[in-house]
């Protein structure tokens, strides 16, 4: 397994989009029930347009998920402030695990509500496209490993906040081994119908469930490519 760290390089391109129109983006995900002001303020941050090919760019101030090659998508901006929000609930994340990389854009988001994120994408491709994308940005706080999404990263465990961006056909026993006690994990879980579950680790040997809503994502895979 390899961890590769963005390095410092000077943003280009954040201005393409207008600070309007990411205004709209804002005030449709709170008219959606978002309402994390430390979430809203971390995504008004993050230019999603340079996330996504510059043929769709026009697009990505749209809730929509759009494709990101790999048979991929960018997660719409409802779901990205959603997962969030949850993963937050109000509190300070310090330690953070995403399963999923992709581009990059949920990654960005995080980095700027944890002090510490690690991520994990089984595409070698997408790892260096989220990379190049996390430097543009500056995201120091943020280091990517190319491996199984479905076994976590337990020699960095534990978590107190794990965000799996990818739908599972059941929760790995090995993320939540790796959840600390007081921690949350974020979770799509099923095939043709996927539910968002949260799961709470209130004690060593107690995890708590709680069904969220309807969504849709692309499968978590084993493996590596």
């Amino acid at each position: 397994m390899a961890i590769l760290k963005p390095s410092l390089v000077k943003a280009t391109g954040i201005g393409m989009t207008s600070q309007r129109t990411r205004e709209r983006m804002l005030t449709r995900l709170r008219e959606q029930g978002i309402k994390d002001e430390v979430v809203l303020s971390a995504i008004s941050a993050i230019p999603r347009h340079i996330f996504v090919d510059e043929a769709l760019s026009i697009r990505a101030y749209e809730d929509v998920s759009l494709p990101i090659g790999f048979g991929q998508t960018i997660s719409q901006p409802y779901i990205v402030a959603r997962m969030s929000e949850i993963l937050r609930k109000g509190n300070t994340l310090n330690k953070v695990l995403e399963i999923g990389t992709g581009c990059g854009y949920q990654t960005a988001v995080l980095s700027k509500i944890a002090a510490e994120v690690y991520s994990v994408e089984r595409i070698r491709p997408l790892v260096m496209k989220a990379r190049s994308h996390l430097r543009e940005l500056k995201c120091v706080n943020v280091k990517l490993a190319h491996a199984d999404g479905n076994m976590g990263l337990p020699q960095l465990a534990p978590f107190d906040g794990i965000i799996v961006t990818a739908a599972a056909s059941h929760i790995p026993q090995g993320l939540l081994d790796q959840l600390a006690i007081g921690g949350r994990l974020v979770i799509p879980v099923g095939t043709d119908e996927q539910i968002l579950y949260l799961v709470e680790r209130p004690s060593k040997f107690d995890y708590r469930q709680t069904k969220l809503e309807p969504v849709k994502f692309v499968p978590l895979l084993g493996g590596t490519s």
